[in-house]
């Protein structure tokens, strides 16, 4: 039976992919889109997931949630996403809305389910503040590292966005999934993985346009060569979790360092004592996730 699932997301390039991924694939019944402001502010990633979803005919409940973190100032990533946070393609005219319900409350309604999260945590870590935990079957998000940051040199970006909010869902006791950098940067979309959706048609084509702006900005920032895929490795490993190599581990997040702020403290060899929290990506099989992502688009097209 497919998983029912609700993605928590800020559209953002590689979450436009993701929601793909998510509504294409037939192994997830893709219940509900709920926004969180990051890569953008959340009127900008509210209307990206509008903007997406309408392209590919996909008529899910889109559900706006929190503007800014628990506590912290919002930080989006204008550099990497654009002012828009979607740049590159030219998007037709938004033939879907969004419900006038919280997000979080959305996500009520739609339990219990898987809880993808691909961006901050912070309506995750609301919703199991206000709803509890027992609704929710499993969090697979992206965000983290077991290495490096791409924010600060230790701090991924989701993570650094609302510490706070991840510190509560790792918190949680709910089984957890943590998809990080040193995962996802295997994920690279090379000019051949455009090409394959280049060749897909219209919405193809879209994909294509993204993935052409996302490699110019990661390029520019990061000197990468073509630009990794994070958020779909999340909807991935719960389509098929033997696409990514997990181990138990403990993760914390720092919340109080002054040059650390939103790292993620993986405890690989167990030198802190504690008990794991988390499933902690450390492999992807890259052929077959690109396969599933291509295969995804041309089943929505």
């Amino acid at each position: 039976m497919p998983i029912p699932t609700v993605l928590d997301c800020d559209p953002g390039h590689d979450d436009a992919i993701a929601i793909l991924l998510a509504a294409g694939a037939p192994e997830i019944d893709l219940r509900a889109i709920t926004t969180v402001a990051a890569n953008q502010t959340l009127d900008k990633v509210t209307l990206n997931a509008r903007r997406i979803c309408s392209a590919a005919g996909i008529s899910v409940p889109i559900a706006r949630g929190c503007a800014r973190p628990l506590v912290r100032t919002l930080h989006v990533a204008g550099d990497i996403h654009g002012e828009s946070g979607m740049d590159g393609p030219a998007f037709g005219a938004i033939s879907v809305d969004v419900v006038e319900d919280h997000a979080i409350d959305v996500m009520h309604r739609n339990m219990p389910a898987t809880l993808v999260a691909t961006g901050a945590l912070t309506n995750v870590a609301m919703y199991l503040q206000r709803y509890g935990t027992a609704s929710v079957r499993e969090i697979v998000l992206m965000g983290g590292s077991t290495e490096r940051g791409n924010t600060t040199p230790y701090a991924e970006f989701n993570i650094y966005v609302d510490p706070e909010a991840a510190q509560i869902v790792f918190d949680s006791g709910v089984p957890i999934t943590m998809i990080g950098l040193n995962v996802t940067h295997q994920a690279l979309v090379t000019p051949a993985v455009v090409a394959r959706l280049n060749e897909i048609g219209p919405l193809g084509r879209i994909c294509g346009d993204l993935m052409t702006f996302f490699a110019a900005t990661y390029r520019e920032v990061f000197g990468f060569e073509a630009p990794p895929l994070h958020d779909p490795v999340a909807v991935a490993q719960v389509i098929d979790p033997t696409l990514v190599t997990c181990v138990e581990a403990f993760v914390g997040i720092e919340t109080v360092g002054t040059l650390t702020r939103g790292a993620t403290v993986v405890d690989l060899h167990g030198r802190l004592g504690r008990e794991p929290n988390a499933r902690v990506a450390v492999g992807l099989d890259v052929d077959r996730f690109f396969d599933r992502v291509i295969d995804a688009v041309a089943q929505l097209t």
